[in-house]
């Protein structure tokens, strides 16, 4: 995250109930605050709330070992993977290869900070209406201070993991996916305001929601909703509420990260936290385990932001929860 302006068990039948109707009426809060070009979108509701609750249980130890790659590639980039360094391109690289392997169609976008190239990658996956567009993104830079693998190894690893789990199902969501890793988002967000900024407005008016996973795996986690796209927050909401894991809602990254650059131009979006230098207050603790008094990461933005700097639940809850919101708006 910027510093600018800043495997359980199946559920029952029962919880399955409650998941459905819970998806009915987060799809139906979205396609109210959608763009006017989802004008098809209503007819899906059943459809949508029926797949949601079949959305893929996303391999933790997938996501591990993307996150196992990108601190290797820290380790031999002088620790690393910052916007314009060799550890930001071959993280950009690893990460490419997969998709393209797995069958996506990838873009490379060129920008230029700070006086270095920086790069995006966006996949998209054949398919699906394409003047609706369910677009999840996460930046993949760190800091010059270290590996970044929370910041932002996790968001970044749990999207690749969840655009893998598509291609190997052979999904074919109503809505046309697409996935995106941004650079130089610790320098304010350039990757992502570069994207938006050279978006024609009519293609921007395709994109039906915009979320963003920016620090999923903290070792002290909260776990946080972002409030600004009402329809996309209640589905988030729904995931998490049918299993039994309180949320609250995310203000510490407000403004902090790559949603910021699609809420400016009026895309609704929507996204998940577990936290970065805030203090996790007693009532958090009680409510989510961890420990009071501490930072939800420690290592924020620090050498210590390493592969031992990561707490496999929230990872592993907060990947399954990006697949539930990809399926079930997606209609995959």
């Amino acid at each position: 995250m910027s510093s600018c302006a800043e495997r359980r068990p199946r559920r029952s039948l029962i919880r399955r109930t409650a998941a459905v109707a819970a998806a009915g009426t987060a799809i139906a809060a979205l396609v109210s605050a959608a763009p006017a070009t989802s004008a098809a979108a209503p007819a899906q509701h059943a459809a949508d709330a029926r797949t949601a609750v079949a959305a893929p249980d996303i391999s933790l130890a997938n996501v591990k070992a993307h996150l196992a790659q990108l601190q290797s590639i820290a380790t031999a980039n002088s620790g690393n993977r910052a916007h314009g360094r060799p550890g930001y391109k071959a993280s950009l690289d690893y990460i490419k290869g997969k998709l393209d392997a797995a069958g996506y169609t990838t873009t490379v976008q060129q920008f230029t900070s700070s006086g270095a190239t920086g790069y995006n990658l966006i996949a998209d996956w054949p398919g699906g209406d394409t003047n609706n567009v369910v677009f999840s993104g996460a930046h993949l830079d760190s800091v010059t201070a270290g590996p970044g693998i929370n910041d932002n190894g996790s968001g970044s690893a749990a999207i690749l993991e969840t655009a893998l789990t598509v291609a190997r199902q052979g999904a074919k969501p109503t809505k046309h996916l697409r996935f995106a890793w941004w650079g130089a988002e610790e320098l304010g967000m350039v990757g992502s305001r570069y994207y938006i900024n050279n978006l024609s407005s009519a293609e921007r008016a395709k994109i039906d929601g915009y979320l963003n996973f920016d620090m999923i795996g903290s070792p002290n986690p909260g776990y946080f909703v972002y409030d600004d796209g009402p329809g996309i927050e209640s589905v988030f909401k729904a995931f998490f509420s049918a299993k039994g894991i309180p949320t609250e809602i995310e203000t510490e990254g407000d403004g902090r990260s790559d949603h910021a650059p699609f809420k400016n131009v009026g895309i609704p979006v929507g996204g998940l936290f577990s936290g970065a230098d805030y203090i996790k207050t007693a009532a958090q603790a009680q409510k989510w385990g961890g420990t009071s008094g501490q930072a939800f990461d420690r290592c924020y933005h620090r050498s210590c932001d390493t592969s031992s700097n990561i707490n496999d639940t929230a990872l592993d809850r907060n990947s399954d929860a990006i697949a539930y919101a990809v399926w079930t708006l997606g209609g995959a």
